[in-house]
């Protein structure tokens, strides 16, 4: 009976003490500024910075101290989150010799960004000889999950580091180590594969519904909780219905990941002709139609130019 009393105590103690961790976060952008505001709320002294510092002002009514530069940021942080736009862009940043002083040995480095695995490794050994450990740990659920704290994220690096970090990370969504470093990348690029094919499916049976005069809502409904329900059905079949593309995951950035995602499986000598077909179809979106800034439920729109069709 005692042990069973002291077991509550003892988790709340854990809470306490986790939320003594410093944290920085480097990348305020639509995703990194609620995750930031998430680990504010939850009660960890959060530094923040972003290359566009109007991006991180903000946050710093609900607490956070916000940094002039990169380096200033992380100097007493224990660990830090890294949320920039691609791998290149983070590795200028972890480059910059005023961050590497300032870094301090036993830090834990965060990337949450939507990088290669191959960048994770190379980022993961640079750091080591600083002393410093890194989990790669990207994110799915867009800016909803961000704002919700409720994002899926896929964590790789050693099972120690991931116990450092898991009660900030679960103050932004659901945690889940899933192998080494470089398996977080792997697993989004699964994640990014799901959701671009996802997304083209349901483009085209929402045009379907439309020209056999269906309500798209109504079967929405109908459908859900059927095999063919998913998050992409109920909310992008929505945003291409209503034709409200306002960015919560970018075009942009979905390309990007079909792009890696295709560059990781040719390394395994794998042919993924779904997925090649997808990513051309999000390529001719963002070079040809100008949708880089629309969200990724714009695919749609590249569905009816592919079928003469315009947007009404």
């Amino acid at each position: 009976m005692r042990k069973g009393r002291r077991g509550p105590h003892y988790v709340q103690r854990v809470k306490v003490m986790s939320n003594k961790q410093k944290i920085a976060v480097l990348g305020t952008g639509l995703m990194g500024a609620p995750m930031a505001r998430n680990l504010c709320q939850a009660g960890f002294s959060t530094a923040v910075w972003n290359r566009t510092a109007a991006k991180a002002a903000a946050l710093s009514a609900f607490g956070a101290v916000v940094a002039d530069h990169a380096a200033e940021a992380i100097a007493e942080a224990d660990i830090v989150i890294s949320m920039l736009s691609d791998g290149p862009t983070g590795a200028l940043v972890q480059a910059d010799q005023a961050l590497r002083s300032a870094l301090r040995p036993g830090t834990v480095w965060v990337e949450m960004g939507s990088i290669k695995p191959e960048e994770a490794r190379a980022a993961a050994e640079d750091l080591a000889r600083l002393n410093v450990s890194y989990v790669d740990a990207p994110v799915s659920g867009g800016t909803k999950g961000a704002e919700e704290a409720s994002l899926a994220i896929m964590a790789g690096g050693a099972p120690e580091d991931f116990e450092t970090v898991a009660a900030a990370l679960s103050a932004m969504g659901r945690p889940v180590h899933v192998g080494p470093i470089g398996a977080g990348q792997l697993a989004k690029l699964a994640n990014q594969a799901i959701v671009g094919v996802t997304i083209a499916a349901v483009a085209e049976a929402m045009l379907m519904l439309q020209k056999g005069g269906a309500d798209p809502a109504a079967v929405r409904a109908a459908l859900k909780g059927g095999f063919a329900d998913s998050t992409i059905l109920q909310l992008h079949g929505a945003r291409m219905t209503d034709l409200d593309f306002t960015p919560g995951g970018l075009s942009a950035l979905q390309l990007k990941d079909l792009n890696n995602a295709l560059a990781e499986a040719e390394s395994f000598g794998l042919s993924l002709p779904t997925l090649q077909k997808t990513r051309d179809r999000f390529d001719r979106l963002v070079h040809e139609m100008d949708g880089a800034g629309l969200d990724h439920a714009a695919l749609y729109l590249e569905l009816l130019a592919r079928n003469g069709l315009t947007a009404e």
